[in-house]
């Protein structure tokens, strides 16, 4: 019988392998020259690595990654995967607001990235959703020629209590 997580085994050393390549390839490029390399159009020196965790699909990688003297060198390959961690954040802001419980986040996001955000993240996580939420409601308004107003009720998480609430739909 045909396994999944047999036809993945080692995937994860790969992906790594890759990642740290494009790492020393963005650095090489960034000081326009190879390590050890003596050029005249060499634009910096290293200086050694730190190390950095990026949780992937696959689970989490740990990764090497190069640094420069003069301390200017980024790498585009982690603002790639966080556009997908905004997405994730994105899809748990969803879940909050949907009333979805503490623990089942925990096994969603276990389950989609192969990482479980502890219990306390995502309280962390919620706790700040509820200060954007309440200044965003909290806001100025501008006055409207014309308003029209409707109500439904939807289940929203309020003081940590999942509940039905009326919401107010304004067009003006």
């Amino acid at each position: 019988m045909f396994n999944v997580t047999d036809s993945l085994e080692g995937t994860p050393e790969v992906i790594r392998a890759v990642m740290q390549e494009v790492l020393e390839a963005e650095m090489e490029e960034a000081l326009g020259a190879s390590k050890g390399e003596r050029t005249p159009e060499r634009l910096g020196y290293r200086s050694g690595y730190y190390g950095r965790t990026l949780v992937t699909r696959v689970g989490k990688l740990e990764l090497r990654v190069p640094q420069d003297r003069a301390g200017h060198f980024s790498t585009e390959l982690f603002e790639r995967y966080q556009r997908s961690e905004r997405a994730l954040v994105a899809t748990l802001a969803e879940m909050y607001v949907q009333g979805v419980s503490t623990r089942k986040v925990k096994a969603i996001t276990e389950e989609l990235c192969g990482h479980a955000f502890s219990a306390s993240s995502i309280s962390a996580i919620n706790k700040r959703l509820d200060e954007s939420l309440k200044a965003f409601a909290e806001r100025p308004q501008e006055p409207f020629p014309y308003l029209i107003l409707d109500a439904r009720y939807e289940k929203v998480r309020e003081a940590g209590v999942v509940m039905s609430q009326a919401v107010l739909i304004a067009v003006g």
